[in-house]
């Protein structure tokens, strides 16, 4: 598919079961493209228990080399219990890695540096088990990636305007 086409691109992508499930937003980014300067830029700006990091894998730090199409992570639940950081930035950024990885090897995507993979991870703070984690970050990844690139299912999307009154949320109804 034509870099230009991808360039803005959203999907997201639900794996797992609470605690230990992962949730993700996806965006690509096209090198060059305001939106690319837009992800690159979160690299700058990290904020107390949200750290911005260059998804990167190997079996030491010293070891660590880049996913490729080069892949940026972004935490959206406040990391700041030592567990909690542990779990995001090892199992769910692992995760995250092999789901991009598997999008390249099923030629879903090209491993380029002329495209950018913008990842906001979910991983509640009571998750406990990275092994589950890793799995549904990674299974969360590439369904992300496949809305991304292939589009959503238009019957999916009618279903759910015709749904829209009756729609819930886990979050929603406490009151």
């Amino acid at each position: 598919m034509n870099l230009n086409e991808l360039d803005g691109r959203i999907g997201e992508g639900w794996s797992g079961q609470a605690p230990n499930g992962s949730h993700v937003n996806v965006v690509l980014a096209r090198r060059g493209s305001p939106m690319a300067a837009a992800a690159l830029s979160m690299l700058a700006h990290p904020a107390p228990g949200h750290t911005p990091v260059l998804v990167c894998v190997g079996p030491t730090q010293q070891e660590y080399e880049p996913v490729w199409p080069p892949t940026l992570m972004m935490n959206k639940a406040t990391a700041l219990d030592g567990e909690h950081q542990r779990i995001t930035w090892g199992a769910a950024q692992l995760g995250i890695a092999q789901g991009v990885l598997d999008a390249v090897a099923d030629g879903l995507l090209e491993a380029s540096g002329d495209l950018l993979v913008l990842v906001a991870v979910w991983i509640d703070p009571e998750a406990a088990n990275e092994t589950p984690v890793r799995s549904a970050s990674r299974a969360a990844t590439r369904k992300a990636l496949g809305v991304c690139v292939e589009g959503r299912d238009p019957q999916a999307a009618a279903a759910l305007v015709e749904r829209r009154d009756s729609l819930q949320s886990p979050f929603h109804g406490r009151d």
